[in-house]
């Protein structure tokens, strides 16, 4: 599968291109546009990939991850957006997300903090594109625990995407202090789990066992 994002999330472009225009989302089209250009991906950058046999992974997209009411209720928000007005303090998604929690009737607000997954996840091997936020370093500055995230820019200065679309992942051995812009392959066994912390909350855990950077194969 090469096409990384069958459904390229609309409501990605709809909520987050306005909130920061420097959002970058793995997209295999996109490199061939050049809007990842090699000098933007730093190809040149020493190896990372650490070695596994990447076919024993199934590669998927974000939106196998996203329940298909989930995406639907985020691709048709309701008419009450629609009214609300340029520069307004409720024209801003991180007070949409604030809102959500009072709205429990409405199934958009609803899915911008959804925790429902994909059941047949739970414990399936995958291979996925994303960018890499850190959470914690061990003694040698490696990050050990990080976000896995679908577009540059999720939990540092634009709200998170929903939780169902953010991956908690853990990796022993350690990462090399990652450029932000930079997109990884994961490859790791998920779990359907709920996990938390001070940036973000993520439906889903990784223990990752291997990873490279997305141009290399």
């Amino acid at each position: 599968m090469n096409t990384l994002f069958a459904l390229p999330f609309l409501f990605f472009t709809l909520f987050f291109l306005a909130a920061c225009e420097q959002k970058k989302e793995v997209n295999s089209d996109a490199i061939e546009s050049s809007q990842l250009s090699e000098q933007e991906l730093n190809i040149e950058a020493p190896e990372v990939s650490v070695a596994d046999n990447n076919s024993e992974f199934r590669e998927i997209d974000w939106d196998a991850l996203i329940p298909e009411a989930d995406l639907q209720a985020l691709m048709t928000p309701p008419d009450y957006i629609n009214e609300i007005e340029d520069g307004s303090l409720e024209d801003n998604f991180e007070q949409q997300i604030a809102d959500a929690f009072d709205k429990p009737d409405d199934p958009y607000s609803r899915a911008l903090v959804s925790t429902n997954v994909i059941a047949e996840m739970d414990g399936a091997r995958v291979r996925i594109p994303g960018f890499i936020v850190p959470i914690e370093t061990n003694e040698d500055k490696l990050v050990t625990e990080f976000f896995i995230v679908p577009y540059f820019g999720a939990c540092l200065h634009m709200p998170p995407p929903p939780p169902n679309q953010i991956i908690y992942a853990s990796y022993p051995q350690g990462v090399e202090q990652p450029n932000l812009y930079e997109p990884f392959w994961l490859s790791g066994e998920l779990k359907t789990e709920v996990k938390a912390n001070d940036l973000a909350q993520a439906a889903y855990v990784m223990r990752v066992a291997s990873y490279e950077l997305y141009n290399k194969y």
